[in-house]
């Protein structure tokens, strides 16, 4: 609840003096019978005298220079909210010759509005961009004691500690995160002590509300996309317990009935849990966030790529299908072809040539480890998963002497529409050397699997090798003359004669 003076004290005169004659005595010092101020005061005099705060003060110091405080304005999640809170109060602050202000969970003043004759005189103690009003920086005050009691409070007049500010009365109220459940900052509204009315600490109060509830709602936005991206985590643990948990620890799908709570405690290092049965659990990154498992042990995923002969590529992680563009399937045959990780520049050359660029680069790998998390690891970019992909098996077949096993392998092209330069290198490679096999070692039923393909039906030297070496009354040797002289390539076959070239029937 706001706090504001003691009811019992309805005349602001009197409890004036009271207050002069406490720091008459000094705050430390004996205090006559009934004296004291109301306990929220006495808890935050006393804070800040054990934080060395000097009665005597001329103003609050500097924490940021002025040339610096756009940029840590800017930087600051509070700058978001910023209109929303000037668009509620400043107004009302201009109008009533007062001063508004939003300061960080430091208590660093962000940003300042209102009245231009007020904040003049508020420039005399620092009540300005800049300067740092938590407790442990100018004592008792609105904004400082609101963050350090996590609730809305009216500091009147002599309640401050600092008796240069003993003509200033101020409200104030701060604004708790409830992503993270820490405070982000607090708004402050400031004036003379006969301009402000008391009340004001529930307008403040009112307006943090709101800007909470806002972000409340960007918060359940953001779950909700996160959600969505990362609930195939959960399937691939095939019943077992397991959630999904942010950035901040909270728990935003799984089995409730586990006992996850709303919050988990997220270990400083290391990526083991305790639960708060005494349970052990783990935590496996998924770049936003995390995927909460029973068990002590990590677990390496499993991608599978199928590139091959195919126009849409298609990646699953753990067995769960992970959406792919054209070029984040360029990066990951990249990755894939060189375990050892690549550079920035080393990758946006093998994806653009001459023409690519660092930030495009970096722009891509962004949204691609926003589906596939940690597997995509950084400096240098790398798969850090188990990699299954077909390319991968047929190059490791290409080593052996076995063309039947090799052309069942090959399904195609590697990503026969890609237009970066290394995936076109590599696809001609393997093709090439699959047709080399074939041709050197290939059985009549290999070659007339390879020449079964759309891609590969009008391949010219597979043709005159099948006819060849089958029987001319073999169907197959039929079909492949039948072939050849669409072609026009009608003359005589002789030998194991081979030609130079095929010839391609779509666009590759």
């Amino acid at each position: 609840m706001p706090e504001g003076p003691p009811r019992a004290v309805p005349d602001l005169d009197s409890y004036s003096v009271r207050l002069r004659r406490l720091h008459e005595s000094g705050p430390a010092g004996v205090r006559p019978a009934g004296e004291a101020p109301r306990s929220l005061i006495s808890a935050s005099w006393r804070r800040s005298l054990e934080a060395g705060i000097d009665p005597e003060a001329p103003s609050a110091p500097l924490a940021v220079e002025q040339q610096d405080i756009r940029e840590v304005r800017s930087a600051h999640p509070m700058s978001a909210l910023l209109p929303l809170i000037t668009g509620t109060l400043l107004e009302t602050a201009e109008a009533s010759a007062h001063v508004l202000i939003v300061a960080d969970a430091d208590g660093r003043v962000l940003w300042r509005g209102g009245d231009r004759r007020v904040m003049g005189r508020a420039d005399e103690v620092g009540l300005a961009d800049g300067f740092h009003w938590g407790e442990d920086a100018i004592g008792t005050n609105g904004m400082g004691t609101a963050l350090a009691i996590r609730r809305p409070v009216h500091i009147f007049s002599a309640e401050h500690l600092v008796r240069v500010l003993h003509v200033w009365s101020c409200s104030a109220a701060p604004i708790v995160d409830p992503d993270s459940g820490e405070v982000l900052g607090c708004i402050d509204i400031s004036g003379t002590t006969r301009a402000l009315h008391p009340a004001t600490v529930a307008l403040v109060g009112t307006t943090a509300r709101l800007v909470e509830s806002h972000l409340a709602l960007r918060m359940r936005e953001r779950d909700d996309l996160f959600r969505a991206r990362q609930d195939s985590h959960l399937r691939t643990l095939r019943g077992e317990p397991g959630a999904l948990v942010t950035a901040t620890g909270r728990v935003v799908a799984g089995d409730r009935a586990q006992g996850w709570g709303y919050r988990v405690r997220l270990p400083e290092s290391g990526e083991r849990v305790l639960l708060p049965d005494g349970r052990a659990a783990f935590l496996d990154p998924l770049g936003e966030g995390f995927l909460l498992r029973l068990g002590d042990r990590p677990r390496v995923p499993v991608l599978s790529l199928s590139f091959l002969g195919t126009e849409h590529p298609s990646a699953r992680l753990d067995g769960v299908r992970v959406p792919l563009s054209p070029r984040h399937a360029d990066i990951l045959a990249l990755l894939a072809l060189n375990p050892h990780g690549m550079t920035t520049d080393q990758l946006s050359f093998h994806l653009y040539g001459d023409e690519g660029n660092s930030v495009t680069v970096r722009a891509e790998i962004h949204r691609l480890r926003a589906r596939l998390g940690p597997t995509v690891a950084a400096k240098p970019y790398r798969l850090t998963c188990v990699v299954e992909a077909d390319f991968l098996d047929l190059k490791r077949l290409l080593a052996t002497e076995d063309a039947g096993a090799i052309v069942r392998a090959y399904g195609g092209p590697l990503l026969p529409r890609s237009e970066a330069p290394a995936v076109r290198r590599e696809r001609e490679e393997l093709e090439g050397q699959v047709r080399a096999r074939l041709l050197l070692r290939g059985a009549p039923e290999d070659l007339w699997a390879y020449a079964g393909a759309e891609h590969t039906r009008n391949d010219i030297q597979i043709l005159e090798r099948l006819v060849a070496t089958l029987p001319a009354d073999d169907h197959r040797a039929v079909a492949a003359r039948i072939r050849l002289d669409d072609l026009g390539m009608s003359r005589p076959v002789t030998g194991d004669r081979v030609r130079p070239r095929h010839v391609p029937t779509g666009d590759r």
